[in-house]
């Protein structure tokens, strides 16, 4: 297993991220809510930068009793990162795709070491 160098931890701020290469492969390494995440940059629809765009709440629909919309809120419990470019949003703790949760995106791990953050592969 091979450890490529991604930044100083004080580099990364929370709700961040840094697309590296990591060998023959460009890896998206996010930093949220004091834990580190690192993702695959290939989008599972076609092939577009997953990691690459807007970071944001998912978005979920509220309905009401008789299955009718309420409207929309952002959710408390779940970051999404949006592939721009066709919207595809994956969930930032897991990497699945929201729409499909059997559609994930490759994990690598990752590691602290002193003031250093690495990518496994």
């Amino acid at each position: 297993m091979a450890e490529t160098f991604i930044c100083k931890k004080d580099e990364l701020q929370d709700g961040e991220r840094k697309i590296v290469a990591v060998g023959e492969d460009e890896v998206g390494v996010f930093f949220h809510q004091g834990r580190y995440f690192a993702y695959s940059n290939i989008c599972l629809h076609q092939g577009g930068p997953a990691c690459e765009g807007l970071i944001i709440a998912k978005t979920q629909e509220l309905l009401n009793e008789d299955r009718t919309s309420k409207g929309l809120s952002f959710s408390k419990d779940q970051t999404n990162f949006v592939c721009p470019w066709h919207g595809y949003e994956y969930d930032i703790s897991t990497g699945e795709c929201d729409s499909d949760r059997r559609l994930k995106l490759r994990s690598y791990q990752v590691v602290e070491k002193a003031s250093d953050i690495y990518v496994v592969s």
